[in-house]
């Protein structure tokens, strides 16, 4: 890949870490915000605690894609980015353009999910 489309890559990592750091923040400001010791109702309470689970996860998935992100930015750092760190073989820029944060190229993601039991159910 050359430097040009690695650049690419990189400037559009960059934006999505922000975004994603964005989203932490505005989580945490939300399960603060949640917290309202004022709040005596039981169903307010019960209906508070599931608004903070909910919100936790999603900054659980935040917090994952911040981590995908930075291993990608390391692994252009490296220069092994877009090469799968399965096989060796380089991942399309098709994918890459889909999923920046790929570490595997296509066929290896479909091998890896049919190990794990992920594999899409057959079509028609």
């Amino acid at each position: 890949m050359n430097r040009k489309r690695v650049e690419h890559f990189r400037q559009l990592l960059t934006e999505e870490l922000r975004r994603h750091s964005q989203h932490v923040r505005d989580d945490q400001a939300t399960v603060l915000e949640l917290s309202d010791d004022r709040v005596t109702d039981s169903v307010d309470l019960s209906l508070m605690d599931v608004n903070k689970e909910i919100t936790w996860r999603l900054g659980e998935h935040e917090s994952k894609m911040i981590a995908d992100i930075d291993q990608a930015l390391l692994r252009i750092k490296e220069g092994t980015f877009g090469i799968c760190v399965r096989c060796g073989k380089s991942i399309s820029e098709q994918r890459l353009e889909a999923m920046p944060t790929a570490r595997y190229d296509a066929v290896c993601q479909r091998l890896l999910e049919a190990e794990n039991g992920n594999e899409p159910p057959p079509s028609l």
